[in-house]
This record gives structure tokens, sequence and C-alpha cells, in this order.
């Protein structure tokens, strides 16, 4: 099974928290196949947004979710 990552984001209620505000409005960017690839797309991501203190990007580790008995290597 590959290992799947998921890119997300949105505006968040609290920077320092990742409860985001409207969950209809959540981004998603893309799913894929490896962590660079989606490193790289979370990197475009949340470069677009740098300056909005409130967005926040972040790489979910599908793989995990899906098969948490696999070691937790990246």
């Amino acid at each position: 099974m590959s290992k799947l990552h998921l890119v997300m984001g949105g505006r968040v209620k609290n920077p320092q928290t990742l409860e985001f505000e409207d969950l209809g409005a959540i981004d998603i960017v893309g799913v894929y196949p490896d962590y660079a690839s989606a490193e790289s797309a979370w990197r475009g991501a949340a470069q677009r947004t740098v300056d909005d203190a409130e967005m926040r990007y972040v790489i979910v580790h599908l793989h995990r979710l899906l098969e948490p008995e696999l070691p937790k290597s990246t």
C-alpha cells in the first residue's frame, strides 16, 4: 500500500490550534503517494497564505489512519 498523505487547510479559530472555523470551506489541496510530494504541495499552499495568520495548512498521514499498525517512519 502507498503511504498516502492528504494536504488540506483553511481558516482556524485560533492560530495556536487546528480547530477550523468552517469545515465546509476546507481547501483540499490533494492526496499524494509519498511525504515528499505532499510536503511540496503543502509548502506551495502555505506560502500563498503566509501573511494570513489564521490560515493553516497541514499534512495528514492517511496511511496511519488506514493502517495504524504500520511503523511510523514518515
